[in-house]
């Protein structure tokens, strides 16, 4: 029985550490010095190496080190294998502070005066209080409900969409198709969060913002396939949306001849809103190999059936 991480340098030496403290009756090891591979039982890792099953004839856990897992393909990871995804407090940490910058940045118009220091202008705009902005957000998992929390705190009008029925606290939640109309309709600044399925591929499209109110915004944190980014940049042309801030863009890196990184009405990061930190992630996939040591579920276990 072994572990193999497939990731990082730093994380490598961090996790060793943590798992000959911690997990010392599990050999660790760095890709690709991954020993016999009949003995390898756990993987980490962001991408898995091909061929998975024919080099890890016995791997029985597969885990992201990161909270997606939209880069697996999972018609390709043997049904008996279980896949889980990262879910511990820094990544949660992280994406509720980015998007509470992000948010913020559109209600005090941060990219407008961006591009006005940029002209060498000065001049001040209108402030519009938190209370003044209905914030939606899109996906209310491990990751949108704390959002939606930190965002009823900061004043604004939250609200949350999702497959199914949620329930919290001050924020009114929308559910299914039937309800999106209205949630989008009350919605001035849109925060993407939703798992890549194939029904999210592709969403945030020409159809969804014409659903929104004339100079909307979009904060986008999903996945960049779930942009149609024709379809965003149209939407700015014809002042439909106002601003959007993307940490994820299709394809990724973005080209560097790609129009949207000029656009004043537009802020770019790479993808870079929230990530596990070494220290942390490690303890949360030990923690989770004890747990599928005593026969309990992994937390952050993928429902193979829905794809997240």
């Amino acid at each position: 029985m072994s572990m193999v991480l497939k990731s990082t340098a730093e994380r490598a030496e961090v996790w060793g550490r943590l798992f000959a403290q911690y997990l010392p009756d599990v050999p660790f090891r760095v890709w690709p010095d991954i020993g016999d591979p009949a003995e390898v039982e756990y993987l980490a890792t962001w991408v898995p190496p091909e061929n998975l099953q024919e080099l890890f004839p016995n791997l029985k856990v597969l885990f992201s080190v990161g909270a997606g897992i939209d880069q697996f393909d999972l018609g390709l990871i043997p049904p008996h294998i279980q896949v889980v995804r990262t879910i511990e407090t820094g990544l949660t940490d992280g994406m509720v502070a980015y998007v509470q910058f992000a948010v913020r940045a559109i209600q005090r118009d941060m990219l407008r005066y961006i591009h006005q220091q940029r002209q060498h202008v000065w001049q001040a705009l209108p402030v519009r209080s938190a209370s003044q902005f209905r914030v939606g957000v899109m996906g209310l998992g491990q990751l949108g409900v704390p959002v939606a929390q930190s965002l009823r705190g900061m004043g604004y009008v939250t609200q949350g969409w999702a497959r199914s029925r949620h329930v919290i606290d001050g924020v009114k939640c929308f559910a299914g198709e039937a309800e999106r109309t209205e949630f989008l309709a009350t919605t001035d600044i849109l925060v993407c969060l939703l798992p890549l399925t194939a029904e999210t591929t592709g969403i945030l499209n020409r159809d969804l913002f014409a659903q929104m109110p004339r100079g909307a915004a979009l904060v986008q944190c999903g996945r960049g396939r779930q942009m149609v980014m024709d379809d965003l940049m149209a939407a700015l042309d014809e002042g439909q949306l106002s601003a959007a801030i993307l940490d994820v863009t299709d394809p990724e890196p973005l080209p560097a001849d790609h129009p949207l990184w000029d656009r004043p009405d537009v802020l770019i990061t790479p993808h870079i809103a929230s990530s596990t930190p070494a220290e942390s992630g490690g303890m949360t996939i030990i923690n989770n190999i004890r747990r599928y040591l005593n026969n309990e579920a992994p937390v952050g276990l993928v429902d193979r059936a829905m794809g997240y």
